[in-house]
């Protein structure tokens, strides 16, 4: 939607009708006079023509069978994650010591 150039502070082009009253819904669009005349209708898609039975994509190279994977050492994987949890707790509490003691600081300053 364009608007009409000009003075862009006059706001006639977005004005009510001047027979309406500020209360007043805007009056609907007149209908067209004969309302089946220009209305397209959809035919729907075209025909489209189905592939030959058996037909597939070319086949290039086939695949590689997949490698089988290493096996895993439950026991080993546990202990670092055991150590790695200690490790997070044990900087976590550093982190809330330090935040506490700046808290502290802040208060005191604060108070007296």
């Amino acid at each position: 939607m364009t608007t009409p150039s000009g003075d862009p502070t006059d706001h006639e082009y977005w004005r009510r009708p001047a027979d309406l009253e500020p209360g007043q819904p805007a009056p609907r669009p007149a209908a067209p006079a004969d309302p089946g005349a220009d209305v397209p209708t959809y035919a729907g898609p075209p025909p489209t023509t189905p592939a030959t039975t058996g037909w597939r994509p070319p086949t290039v190279v086939n695949p590689a069978a997949p490698r089988e994977l290493p096996p895993q050492n439950q026991e080993s994987i546990d202990a670092d994650e055991r150590g790695a949890r200690t490790l997070t707790y044990g900087i976590a509490m550093v982190g809330g010591a330090v935040l506490l003691i700046v808290i502290c600081l802040l208060c005191s300053r604060v108070l007296f």
